[in-house]
C-alpha cells in the first residue's frame, strides 16, 4: 500500500492503495463517487469512463498511480468543469448533457449513462457543433445495454445546440 495524492473533480485527496489498483476502485471505494460504474472490467463498455486532463479514459483498467499529477473529472464533476470551460460564475446543477439526457429520456437502466455523458462531454469540449456522423464516430465503443442509441444521439445534439447558445 502507498499513499497517492490525486486530484478528482477539482479537489486533491490522499488515498491509500497499491499502485496498480484500478482508479475505478479508488473512486468508488475510497472517494465514494457513484458516477463511474463497473461494467465489464475490460475497458470494453465505457461504464467506468472518466476524463483525465480532459481526455476520456477507462478507469477500470487505469492504475491509480497513472493519474498522480493529473486532473480526473467524473460525472459528478462535469458541472464544475463546464462552468470552468465557459467561465461561468458558478456551476449549474447539471451539465447541459445531463439535462439533455433527461429531457430526451435517454437513460433507461442508466448503466451507460456515465460513460456516454463523459465521452460526449469530451467531444463537445473539442467540437462544440459536431455532425451526426462525428457524434456516432466519437461515441463508438460505448455500449448501451438498453439500445437507446437514437435517444442518446438526440440528447448530444440537443446539448450541443444549447451549449452553443442556439436555444431550441
Amino acid at each position: 500500500m502507498s499513499d497517492f495524492k490525486i486530484k478528482v473533480n477539482g479537489r486533491e485527496s490522499t488515498v491509500s492503495a497499491s499502485p496498480d489498483t484500478p482508479l475505478l476502485y479508488v473512486l468508488m471505494n475510497e472517494l465514494e463517487l457513484r458516477g463511474p460504474r463497473f461494467g465489464c472490467g475490460l475497458a470494453q463498455c465505457g461504464s467506468c469512463s472518466v476524463l483525465l486532463d480532459g481526455v476520456e479514459i477507462r478507469a477500470c483498467v487505469t492504475p491509480v498511480a497513472n493519474v498522480v499529477g493529473k486532473s480526473v473529472t467524473t460525472l459528478e464533476g462535469l458541472p464544475a468543469l463546464y462552468a470552468e470551460q465557459k467561465r461561468l460564475p458558478q456551476a449549474p446543477a447539471l451539465h447541459p448533457l445531463s439535462q439533455a439526457f433527461l429531457d430526451q429520456q435517454s437513460p433507461q437502466c442508466g448503466y451507460c449513462y456515465n460513460g456516454m455523458t463523459i465521452k460526449a462531454a469530451e467531444l463537445l469540449a473539442q467540437n462544440p457543433r459536431p455532425t451526426e456522423a462525428q457524434i456516432r464516430a466519437h461515441m463508438n465503443g460505448h455500449i448501451c445495454r438498453c439500445g437507446t442509441y437514437p435517444l442518446i444521439l438526440q440528447a448530444i445534439q440537443l446539448a450541443s445546440t444549447r451549449m452553443a447558445g442556439d436555444a431550441r
